[in-house]
Formats: structure tokens, sequence, C-alpha cells
């Protein structure tokens, strides 16, 4: 069940910035709005600003004479403007001083559009959304076992016969003895695709936006939709195989450079991410091709096979100017020129090592900042991928967990249980530069419509723009949780998105005896019962920790204008054990 509730307008006199500002001073009194905003703005570009704010960065000032920004580059001025959008209160302008910068270069979001194709007014609708939030990478996921989804002029049965299955529903095609492709024109067919031209428009939309457009193109493996059409590049030389790209094959080498030059035609950004992940290489260990090439090579392992392959891509994108990207497999490579970018998918670990190679790492665990994760108690919600990210998991991950202390704190989020800090890695000091962002993923087996890709993503994406954006001293989980109602009330009115409300059971903590409540909702009650009875409006509203001398069930709800608005929780606690928050793995149906 979706619970799409309207919430409470901003609070008069708040300012709501989302992501906080690095510095900002709020003064005394307000403005009329101008009827036309932007425009009213004095701007002022100022080269000399680019070493104390960055070509992002910006000062922006209301007052009883007007808005002025300065900047030292239009990108700059771009995110001023998204800023004093979002200024407006009941009682006007606000006056305020903000002088702002970002903390990462890189702040991501991605969509997977090969499980299920969205169409290029949703993926606008996105950038459109994104770029209100400062982001400023779109990672494009085109193609995968699910299906291609990008013409290609020399490969066209890449879509003729790779964009469309038999079946829209994810688990069944999945389970299929063979999953099944088919042609645009065959009763019920189920996908769709990109032509150049759309690309080239989702491409310059973005780039209006300041935001680049990154294009993933798996290799070696997640590659059913080519073998239906080129089955010639597999292992196997037929369709509906292993789905890994034959390392042996020379033919696969020429496919993926006449599909990369494609690519980089359409794709400006010099980043180019080909995936590299979870290559099962089964029919490696039978093709007697491969294993001819492992002992012309002197390869030991089936991994090298890969790494073969990926120096080989490398290598080309290096040739043409371009850097290459992709999952943490890529650290089985001891070949990796220093301007690889790294995405951290497997929890942290891939992140920390990347980096103190020396290598751009991109944060991104899976287990705290997908949005196909569940996002409230899954026993009530649409079907997701697994896991449990509230949106309060998300915004506690540090990016850069240069101590133990916040490594540990990390690995506990991941792992789901208390990790010591004396048993992880974490970032060198010196090294620490090298984490370049952190980035949003949106995987879409289980997420078959664009309003359910709305409602997984947002909020939850906003807590991931924070951490991209703003320095730590300026991040705070009471205060974020505070400006995220006007937020909320924001994304539905100006862009029509299906949003989620906040509406997961409280939190329920018990630290040295002491038990502490908090409702996800910022402006709901939580109301609680100790004897084992469901919690009412009439139930004990928490207003402070209270303590707790015997084992007892804590039973939670959370209320607004008297009526439930979040699922209940129920916790056993003991004052001889603390109960903390890990947010639990099992805590989804099996």
């Amino acid at each position: 069940m979706l619970l799409l509730t309207a919430c409470t307008a901003r609070q008069p006199g708040r300012v709501d910035v989302i992501p906080a500002p690095a510095q900002m001073t709020v003064r005394a009194g307000h403005s009329p709005v101008p009827a036309d905003l932007q425009g009213a703005a004095r701007v002022t570009l100022d080269a000399a600003l680019a070493e104390r704010l960055g070509p992002e960065g910006y000062i922006l000032e209301t007052g009883r004479t007007g808005v002025k920004i300065a900047a030292a580059d239009s990108a700059g001025v771009f995110y001023a403007r998204q800023t004093l959008a979002q200024l407006p209160d009941a009682q006007g302008l606000p006056h305020v001083r903000i002088e702002d910068r970002p903390r990462f270069a890189y702040r991501g979001f991605h969509v997977d559009v090969s499980r299920h194709f969205h169409d290029k007014a949703e993926i606008e609708k996105l950038l459109d959304v994104a770029a209100f939030y400062k982001f400023n990478y779109f990672h494009f996921h085109l193609t995968d076992n699910g299906g291609w989804r990008l013409q290609s002029e020399h490969y066209p049965l890449l879509t003729e016969r790779g964009a469309y299955r038999v079946m829209k529903d994810w688990d069944g095609w999945w389970k299929m003895d063979k999953r099944l492709f088919c042609t645009a024109d065959t009763p019920r067919a189920y996908g769709g695709y990109y032509t150049r031209e759309d690309i080239r428009e989702i491409v310059a939309y973005a780039a209006a936006r300041h935001i680049q457009v990154i294009p993933e193109i798996e290799f070696p493996a997640h590659s059913d939709a080519v073998f239906v059409g080129y089955p010639e590049l597999s292992c196997e030389k037929r369709p509906y195989g292993s789905g890994e790209f034959c390392p042996a094959e020379e033919r696969v080498y020429t496919f993926m450079e006449t599909v990369l030059t494609e690519v980089m035609e359409l794709f400006p950004c010099k980043v180019i991410h080909i995936g590299a992940d979870e290559a099962r290489k089964r029919a490696w260990k039978t093709c007697p091709a491969c294993q001819r090439l492992m002992r012309e090579q002197g390869m030991d392992s089936y991994d090298d096979l890969q790494c073969y392959m990926v120096s080989r891509i490398q290598a080309f994108l290096r040739e043409h100017g371009r850097t290459m990207a992709g999952w943490d497999e890529l650290l089985k490579n001891d070949d990796l020129d220093s301007g690889t970018m790294v995405y951290s998918y497997r929890g942290e670990k891939g992140g920390i090592r990347a980096a103190n190679r020396g290598l751009k790492a991109v944060m991104t665990p899976g287990e705290i900042l997908y949005c196909d994760w569940y996002q409230a108690d899954p026993h009530f919600e649409p079907k997701a991928m697994y896991g449990y990210s509230p949106i309060k998991k998300m915004y506690r991950f540090i990016p850069v967990p240069d101590t133990p202390q916040e490594a540990a704190a990390n690995e506990s989020l991941v792992e789901a249980r208390y990790v010591a800090p004396n048993s992880v890695e974490y970032i060198q000091p010196a090294c620490t530069a090298n984490v370049v962002g952190v980035q949003g993923c949106a995987w879409g087996e289980y997420i078959p419509t664009d309003e359910h890709l709305e409602y997984m993503m947002f909020p939850r994406l906003l807590a991931v723009a924070e951490l991209a954006w703003s320095p730590d001293e300026r991040r705070s989980w009471a205060d974020f949780r505070t400006r995220l109602p006007a937020h909320l009330d924001l994304l539905q009115s100006r862009w029509g998105l299906h949003v989620g409300d906040l509406h997961d059971a409280p939190e329920v903590l018990c630290i040295d005896g002491r038990v502490q409540m908090e409702a996800e909702h910022p402006l709901a009650q939580v109301r609680y019962t100790l004897d084992g009875s469901d919690p009412t409006a009439e139930s004990p509203l928490y207003t402070e920790p209270f303590v707790i001398d015997a084992p007892v069930t804590v039973r939670a709800r959370a209320f607004r204008d008297g009526a439930p608005c979040s699922y209940l929780r129920e916790v056993s606690l003991s004052p001889d054990e603390d109960c903390l928050n890990y947010y639990p793995l099992t805590y989804y149906p099996s």
C-alpha cells in the first residue's frame, strides 16, 4: 500500500533549504516575493571567486535592496537560483545571506531502465528534480539482462530483438527456462528503447541543468539481450546462454569498440561506465577458446580473463580521451589508470580500497544508498529488492570514513550489527580527496512504473543530496528531518511526484536503560503502550526518554491529528542490554 497523504506546509520563519548550504545567516525581516523571483535577481559573474567558491559555489543575498547572486561560473548561478526558489514562505522572501559550495564534485543519481523501461518524459522529470537538489551526474543504466535500451546504427538487432521481452513481471520472466525476448510487434511485447535522437535530447536537457549523463554499457556480463541478436559474441554461440561475452572472441572487442564509439558520439561526458560486475564465468570454464587464451597469456584464474577484457576496454577508452568507470569488481585489475572511477556498491570496502590505491571512489553502498530497498515495513510495502533502508539510515552514512570509528559506524549499517572499530579498514588521511562523491541508485527489478520509481526515490534521494553537497559540520539529522515536510509538499505540488510520506513505524531505542522513540515524520506524535495492547490516540504520548528497570515490550505508532499515520513497531527491551538501530536485513518477508 502506498501512503500518499499531504504534509503540513512550512512553518513561518523557517528556512528549509535542502541540501543545507555551507554557510547561511538568516536576518530579521521578509520582503514581498517578486512576481518573477528569478528574473529579479541581480547576477554578478566574477572569475576571482573561483578560488573561494569553486566553479559551482555561489553567494546569495536577499533583503530590502533585492536579490543578489555572485558566482565564478554559470553553474554557481544555476545552483543559487535553485536555493532561491526554496526560500519563499508564507511571510514572503526571508532575508538571508548564503555562501555556498558543494562538498563533492560528484553528486550522482542512478536509474536502471533495463529491467523496466522509463520513457524520455519521465527521465526528464527526474532530471528536473535532481537539478533542483543540486545533483550533477545522472548514471544512466542502459543495458543489462532485462533489455538493451540504446539504438545502435551498426548493430540494429540490439533493439530489434533485445529491447522487448515476452513478460512484464520480473520474477516470472527471470524464472523462465529461457528468458525469452521478442520483437516489438509480438502480442503483449514489453519494453522499449531510446532512439539516438531521444538520447541527444536527454543529454541536452541534462546539460541545460548542469547535469552530465554517464552511460553504462554492461561488459563483460549481464548481456543476455545482446546474444539474442548476436549469439556469436558468447562462448556458447547461441542465445539464452550464460549472459557473458566470450573473452577469446575477437568479434567481442570489435563489437564493444564500435558500440562505445557510438556511445561517445552521443554522450559528451568524459566518464563511460562499463559495469564489470557479477561475471559468473560459467561458460568460460568450459570454453576451449577461453582455455587456449588463458594458456597463451599465462593466466592463473578466470578472474584473469575478466581483467584481460577490462584492460582492453580501458585502453580503448583512454585512447579516445575518456575515463573508465565500473563497479567495485574493477579492483581485481591491478593496471587501472589513476583516474578510473570505482563505484563502491558492495558496502564501503570497495570505495575505501579504491581511495587508498589512488583511484577515484564514488560511494554508493547498496546496503545503505539503494532506493530499490524497502523504505518502510516490508510486510506492508510494495515488493522491493530486499533489505531495509529508511531515509534516516541513508542520512547516517559517512561518505569519507577516514577513521576506524567512522568506518565501523558505516560497516555496522552495512552488516546490520555492531562492528568494532578495530576490525575495519578505513581511508588513510592522505587519500581522502580520492572520494569524489556519493550516489543514490534505483535498480529496476521491482519498480515497473514511473509512479513506483518516484515513490522509491523520493524523499530518500534528498538525504543523498545533502550527503553530497553539505559539509559535515552542516549536516544534522535532527535539523534535516524538520526541513523535510516542506519538501514533501514541493515534490508533489511542483512536479506531481508520487512520494513516500515518511510513514514507517517509529524508531525505538534503549541506551543504558533509557528508552528513546522518534517518529519518522517530524510532525507526528509517538504514542506507545507497555502492556501488549495496540497504541491508540489515547495511549501515553512519548515526550522524553524514560527509564525501564525490567524487561518490557514497547509497542509504538505515530499519530497526526489523532489518526494513526505509521505502521506499528514492537520491540522487546531490557535495561541490561542496549538496543540500537542497525536496520536489520532480516526485516523483510522471505
